[in-house]
């Protein structure tokens, strides 16, 4: 596994770590975290593809977007990043806010997407979840947010080592970077909903039974819209799922990779 940064067409800087040869598959990863949380996903799929992993902007090491970013500045990021890396067309999975992006690249930019990923993605919140999550990012905007709320509903009250690993990533993002990210994550859950009908390639929305703000019943309302849509839900597990339960996250993803239905939008 290597890490190199890219240049944007915009002048950005985007990290990325990357293993494997063979068809693209880009890695988003969600609000606070870094590239570094889809090692269990490199691991498994650099076997037979290229894994590229980003840090968003402002995590990591890559330039923070400017000004009030929304989703849709998120998604053509994302956009620039595929065209810098001159693969041509990616499969794309992304998880929690990546998710959006992913959504939104696969909405937006189907040229750019063999087919997408979505990992406890959120969609259309109820009043008092947007509620809730707007006034996380408000606490968030002012360095008022913490770490203790979204460790307790990722990974409960037990203390394991991947709530310390996630606990350091967390603490060590940049406070602009969490803060305009969230913000977006925030606001985004309705964005793309009305264009998840035109997806037209392999579509994958994965959840946890223990997810309460990506449930089970948005994952699989999503798929159910999309022509080639397939919910996977997985038991005993919260919103990190993909750190928690890799291999049933890995086999989901390897069999949404080998999905030979048609990838290209019509």
């Amino acid at each position: 596994m290597i890490s190199r940064t890219l240049r944007l067409s915009d002048g950005a800087s985007v990290r990325v770590i990357e293993a494997g040869a063979g068809t693209p598959v880009l890695l988003l990863h969600g609000v606070g975290l870094r590239a570094e949380v889809w090692e269990p996903q490199i691991a498994a799929l650099a076997g037979h593809h290229r894994v590229i992993a980003a840090d968003l902007p402002g995590h990591g090491d890559s330039s923070l977007l400017p000004g009030t970013p929304a989703l849709p500045d998120y998604t053509a990021w994302a956009a620039r990043l595929v065209s810098a890396l001159g693969l041509g067309p990616v499969a794309v999975a992304g998880h929690s806010m990546g998710a959006l992006i992913a959504l939104g690249l696969a909405v937006d930019r189907p040229a750019l997407v063999t087919r997408a990923a979505l990992m406890c993605p959120v969609y259309r919140r109820s009043p008092e979840a947007r509620t809730a999550v707007l006034t996380r990012a408000e606490e968030i905007s002012v360095g008022r947010g913490g770490i203790d709320g979204p460790l307790s509903r990722w990974f409960g009250d037990t203390t394991s080592r991947l709530r310390v690993q996630v606990a350091g990533w967390l603490r060590s993002v940049p406070q602009a970077g969490y803060a305009a990210a969230y913000r977006a994550f925030a606001t985004g859950d309705m964005v793309y909903a009305d264009g998840i009908k035109r997806i037209r390639c392999p579509l994958l929305v994965l959840t946890a039974d223990g997810d309460t703000n990506s449930s089970p019943a948005m994952a699989r309302e999503m798929a159910a819209l999309a022509p080639h849509g397939r919910a996977v839900v997985i038991d005993g597990h919260r919103h990190m799922v993909p750190l928690t339960a890799p291999e049933a996250v890995n086999q989901a993803l390897q069999d949404w990779l080998a999905d030979s239905r048609k990838e290209a939008a019509e």
